[in-house]
């Protein structure tokens, strides 16, 4: 099942194999293995590329919850016994601000280094439907107060109201304050429509009956700051992660909108390696 998921997410029976590490040879025949078992035909193989047949299709969601659940048990048993093993896989937006992911990152391999960590950065709605899948452990989260996570466990962590980003020297650079009116007639740079970071911007200035021209779509918020710091257009980001970006000067937005900000895991409960790596977070982090 590993080598089928392999292949699955390479499109290539090498590539897979080199994931793996085993000789290609070795991973065909067993797959042709279970295919035999299966009764079916999991691939579609030519010269020039490889892809899920519609038995493949129908067959990985399971293999997924079969490994899935494999590792679990095998984690559980390391946990019995009092060590954490497994994996961790996190899932993070780019503009989380709540905690200083590094360092819990880093405390977290210290204390449990037979876990294999790794990182995915995405927008909120893809993650939560990676961690309701199973394919990302715990997710941070950024929500409008309109919007909760759904299909998934969550912990509430910080709430944060949005700043206004413009080039020094734009015509509200060093304004104590601003309001949504005014940044409407500004061109603006933000996050792809349709996204959950983007929804905060567009619902704020929709409630208050106001159109703006978004010219820039970006999907890093780092990038965001660069084009905002070249001129070429507005922006608003939560005020704390705000206070990292450099190159930019911040106006206060009087009727900014508000994100909330949360940890999510799947609601089947905590793996070993997620409830430790929740008692790091909810821990009093050093200043």
């Amino acid at each position: 099942m590993r080598y089928v998921l392999a292949v699955a997410e390479t499109n290539s029976f090498t590539r897979a194999a080199e994931r793996c590490r085993v000789v290609q040879s070795a991973l065909s025949h067993q797959i042709a293995r279970l295919e035999r078992e299966l009764g079916a035909k999991l691939f579609e193989r030519t010269s020039r590329r490889v892809r899920l047949t519609p038995a493949g299709t129908a067959f990985l969601p399971a293999a997924r919850q079969c490994l899935d659940a494999a590792e679990r048990a095998a984690a559980e048993v390391a946990a019995a016994v009092g060590e954490v093993r497994g994996r961790l896989a996190v899932g993070v937006i780019s503009t989380v601000a709540a905690v200083d992911l590094p360092a819990v990152l880093r405390e977290f391999h210290r204390r449990y280094p037979h876990v294999r960590v790794s990182l995915r950065v995405g927008p909120s709605e893809e993650l939560t439907e990676r961690v309701e899948q199973g394919a990302i452990d715990v997710a941070f989260l950024g929500l409008a107060t309109t919007a909760r996570p759904r299909g998934v466990a969550f912990r509430e962590l910080a709430r944060d109201r949005f700043v206004a980003l413009v080039a020094p020297g734009h015509a509200l650079s060093g304004a104590p304050h601003v309001d949504l009116r005014r940044l409407s007639t500004e061109v603006f740079v933000d996050l792809p429509a349709g996204t959950a970071g983007r929804a905060h911007s567009d619902g704020a200035f929709a409630a208050a009956g106001l159109d703006r021209d978004v010219a820039f779509e970006v999907t890093n918020a780092d990038f965001l700051a660069r084009l905002v710091g070249q001129g070429l257009g507005v922006a608003m980001v939560p005020a704390a992660y705000a206070s990292r970006l450099t190159g930019v000067d911040l106006v206060e937005v009087v009727d900014s909108p508000v994100r909330v900000e949360y940890v999510a895991w799947q609601r089947s409960g905590p793996t070993p390696a997620v409830s430790a790596f929740l008692a790091i977070l909810a821990a009093p982090q050093p200043v």
